[in-house]
């Protein structure tokens, strides 16, 4: 058992749960990071001792209760919580197919609502802790062609709303990170998806992103890691129900 503050990251063996974990080890605090690959996740926890990785599923209730199980038992119960795992595809609305949209759901608003239920009576009865929700500036506007991916980012904002106000006197503080578009592996992928269904290069492709930037650059996934550094720091313990963009005025 560990003095330190203890964290989950999920989604953290790539892109922003990757940095987030990084950066909540950097800053003295003990993080278990999951996602259903237990490679990326290994080599994650490689970079750092208070990096440690589980297998899990969020969109499965027992993987989850489990994970918490086998994580608190080992270093103490969850202070941190960051939502982050999520999915993405594209396609117009009136092509999506049933099963995309379910699958998406699932990841993103299902998947966050699972990955902090079992957190939210403990935290309440000891008085505090921190709940952080990667969002998408997709919570916060609409995009076309990510109908599915819109709805879901707009749930968790919702998500995040209600539980604030659940438990506002509790200690406990809920906020969520809005990026735009973060440069990270499911970004290329959308890339590559407009690259196939275009015909466009695949500098044409990524310049599309890059411009619905005002700033005209791609989010780093080291800016939303420190937006939720701060987020569980003492310095943000009156900060509770805000969604926050990052996203270079995209949003305001």
């Amino acid at each position: 058992m560990t003095s330190s503050r203890h964290a989950l990251v999920t989604g953290g063996g790539t892109g922003v749960g990757e940095a987030v974990a990084l950066a909540l080890a950097e800053a003295g605090i003990d993080v278990t990071i999951c996602g259903r690959r237990a490679e990326p996740l290994e080599k994650v926890a490689a970079r750092h001792e208070r990096i440690h990785a589980l297998t899990a599923d969020v969109t499965d209730e027992a993987s989850m209760q489990a994970l918490y199980e086998t994580a608190e038992a080992a270093r103490g119960p969850f202070d941190i919580v960051i939502a982050n795992a999520g999915t993405a595809s594209s396609a117009p609305a009136h092509r999506t197919k049933l099963e995309d949209w379910n699958r998406i759901l699932d990841v993103n608003m299902t998947g966050a609502f699972l990955t902090v239920k079992p957190a939210l009576s403990p935290m309440a009865k000891r008085g505090s802790g921190r709940i952080v929700f990667i969002a998408s500036v997709a919570g916060l506007k609409g995009y076309a062609y990510v109908a599915p991916y819109v709805a879901s980012k707009h749930g968790v904002i919702g998500l995040m709303r209600a539980l604030s106000v659940e438990l506002v006197k509790t200690g406990v503080t809920v906020n969520a990170i809005c990026p735009g578009y973060v440069e990270t592996e499911m970004l290329e992928e959308s890339i590559e998806r407009v690259v196939e269904k275009t015909g466009r290069s695949h500098e044409e492709a990524r310049k599309g992103f890059v411009e619905a930037n005002p700033h005209g650059r791609l989010i780093q996934p080291d800016e939303v890691a420190a937006a939720a550094l701060w987020l569980v720091s003492p310095a943000a313990s009156s900060v509770t129900g805000q969604s926050i963009s990052i996203s270079g005025g995209e949003t305001w």
